[in-house]
C-alpha cells in the first residue's frame, strides 16, 4: 500500500521532432569479462546480453586467481631485467583474457597500466608500493603498448587506443603505498596529522612525477594511442592540477584525466563532469577528455562495513529490501546516471563491475541475476538499437525521460525512472509521433522486470503509467 507521501502523480513530455543529439555507445562501459578459468558460456552469455561496448582491465588479477593477467608486475616479473627484451615479459595469460573479452564479447579494452587493489593492511604492502624506478616502469609499460598494438614479442595489432596510468593513487595503504605505511588518517594527535599530511604530501608529489613521465614516454613512442589517468577515487580537483601542472613542467598533456564515483546521487557524476570540463579549459587542456571509469550505486543508508560485514543486521542493511546494494533502488540509480551521461560532458563512462557475483557482480552465490543486471541489459539494447537522442523534459525530481529514435526515424521510445520521487504514476506527454502509432509499455520495479504493462490513455492525449508502490521504477514506451 502507498504512502501519504507517495500518493503524488509526476509528469515528463518528450517530442521526437526534436533532436538534440546522437546516441553514444561509448558510456556504456564496464568491467564485466570473460575470465580464463570457471566462465561458463551462461556466464559469457549474460555478460554479452548487458551490451557493454568497452572493457576495462583494472582488478582482473583479483577474478582470475593464479593467473599472471594485467597488472604490470605480473607482465614484466622482475623488474631489475631488460625492459627491452621480450624474454622477460610473461603475455600469454593476458592476451588470451583480452581475446575473450574481444572476440566474445565484441567488446573494445580500455587497459589500466600499473596494479590492482591491495587490502593487504597500513604497512604491508608489495604489488601497491611507489615504484623506486620510474623509468624503468614506463619502459615497460610502453612495452606492453607495443605487444598489443605492434605485434611486439609475438604479439598483437590489436590497435588497443585507450592506456590508463594506475588507479586511485590517492587511496590510502592500498595503491600507491610508502615502505612504511601511508599514515593514519584517524589521527588522534598533532603529531599523528602532520605524519599523515607530510606523507600524503609525499606520495602525490611523486605520483605526479611518475604521471607525467609515462604519458611521456608512451606518446613518445606511441602518438596514435591516448593516454591519461589516473582513475581518483573521486573528482579530486586539487589532485589534478598537481597532475596537469606536473605535465606541463615535462611538456606533456594527458588525453584524459579519469575518476570514480559511489554514490546514491546521480547528480554528483554528471556535475563533476562539468566541473572538469571547465578545470580542464581554464587549465589549458581543452582537448583532454573526460572518464569516469568506475561509477556504481552505494546507499546512503548503510556503509562499508555494513556491506562486507558479517553481522545479519548489519549485512541486512545492505542486502535486503529496494535498497539493497544491487537491488531495484540501484537499478534505477544506474538507468538515471546512464540516461543522463548521453548528454553529458563525459567521453567514457565505465559501471564498475568485474565479478560475476556478490557485491561487484550481476548476481548473487546462487546465480540469481540481481537486479541491476535487467537495468544495465535494456540499456544495452536502446543504446544498439536507437540512434538519436530527441528531446525530454521532466517535472519533478527523481523523474528523468530518456527519448530516443532509430536511424531511419522509424522507431521510437522512451526510458522514463522515477528514482526515489515515490510517485503514485507518471504521465508522459508525447509529440512527434505518427498519427495513429500506438504505445506498448513495459515495467521494472521492485517484483517485475520489464513486464508488460497498460500505457493508459490520460488527458489532453498523454500517457499514464501507474506504479505498483512507492519504490523507484523504470518504463519502456516503446511507439509503433
Amino acid at each position: 500500500m502507498l504512502s501519504t507521501m507517495a500518493l503524488i502523480a509526476a509528469a515528463a513530455t518528450v517530442n521526437f521532432g526534436n533532436d538534440i543529439g546522437r546516441v553514444r555507445p561509448e558510456l556504456h562501459g564496464s568491467g564485466f569479462a570473460p575470465q580464463i578459468c570457471s566462465c561458463s558460456k551462461e556466464s559469457v552469455d549474460l555478460i554479452r546480453s548487458m551490451g557493454f561496448t568497452a572493457c576495462r582491465t583494472h582488478d582482473w588479477a583479483l577474478t582470475n586467481p593464479n593467473q599472471r593477467v594485467c597488472d604490470y608486475f605480473h607482465i614484466f616479473p622482475l623488474i631489475n631485467l631488460d625492459a627491452n627484451d621480450p624474454k622477460n615479459y610473461v603475455f600469454g595469460p593476458t592476451d588470451y583474457l583480452l581475446g575473450r573479452a574481444r572476440n566474445e564479447l565484441g567488446a573494445d579494452i580500455f587497459f589500466r597500466l600499473g596494479t590492482s587493489i591491495e587490502h593487504s593492511g597500513p604497512k604491508v604492502h608489495f604489488n601497491s608500493l611507489i615504484p623506486e624506478d620510474f623509468d624503468k616502469v614506463a619502459d615497460v609499460f610502453a612495452g606492453i603498448v607495443r605487444h598489443y598494438n605492434k605485434g611486439w614479442a609475438n604479439g598483437k595489432e590489436w590497435g588497443i587506443k585507450y592506456w590508463e596510468i594506475w588507479n586511485e593513487p590517492d587511496g590510502h595503504n592500498n595503491m600507491w603505498c610508502l615502505p612504511d605505511g601511508d599514515g593514519n588518517n584517524f589521527y588522534k594527535t598533532k603529531e599523528d596529522k602532520a605524519d599523515y599530511e607530510a606523507r600524503r604530501t609525499k606520495r602525490e608529489r611523486l605520483f605526479a612525477e611518475f604521471y607525467a613521465k609515462c604519458i611521456k614516454r608512451i606518446k613518445g613512442e606511441f602518438p596514435e594511442v591516448k593516454v591519461g589517468g589516473p582513475a581518483l577515487c573521486y573528482y579530486n580537483e586539487k589532485y589534478f592540477a598537481a597532475l596537469l601542472e606536473e605535465c606541463k613542467k615535462q611538456g606533456v598533456a594527458p588525453d584524459f584525466i579519469s575518476w570514480h564515483h559511489y554514490t546514491h546521487d546521480p547528480d554528483i557524476i554528471l556535475k563533476s563532469a562539468e566541473k572538469a570540463r571547465k578545470f580542464c579549459d581554464e587549465m589549458g587542456f581543452p582537448n583532454c577528455e573526460l572518464i569516469v571509469n568506475e561509477w556504481h550505486y552505494f546507499g546512503k543508508h548503510y556503509s562499508w562495513g555494513d556491506l562486507r560485514s558479517s553481522d545479519p543486521a548489519k549485512r541486512a542493511k545492505a542486502w535486503e529490501g529496494p535498497g539493497s546494494h544491487n537491488g531495484i533502488e540501484s537499478s534505477c540509480f544506474n538507468l538515471t546516471a546512464l540516461a543522463g551521461m548521453q548528454t553529458s560532458k563525459l567521453a567514457q563512462a565505465y559501471y564498475y563491475g568485474c565479478m560475476y557475483t556478490g557485491a561487484w557482480g550481476f548476481m548473487d552465490g546462487g546465480r540469481n541475476l540481481y537486479k541491476v543486471y535487467y537495468g544495465l541489459k535494456l540499456f544495452g539494447d536502446l543504446v544498439k538499437k536507437y540512434k538519436t537522442i530527441c528531446e525530454s523534459t521532466c517535472d519533478g525530481k527523481g523523474i528523468t525521460a530518456l527519448a530516443l529514435k532509430s536511424a531511419d526515424g522509424s522507431q521510437r521510445a522512451v526510458l522514463v525512472i522515477d528514482y526515489g520521487a515515490k510517485a503514485k504514476s507518471i504521465e508522459l506527454g508525447v509529440a512527434g509521433v505518427p498519427e495513429g502509432a500506438k504505445a506498448k509499455a513495459w515495467i521494472h520495479d521492485y517484483k517485475r522486470n520489464f513486464e508488460p504493462v497498460p500505457a493508459k490513455a490520460g488527458a489532453d492525449g498523454k500517457i499514464v503509467l501507474e506504479k505498483a508502490d512507492e519504490n523507484s521504477a523504470a518504463f519502456l514506451v516503446t511507439f509503433e
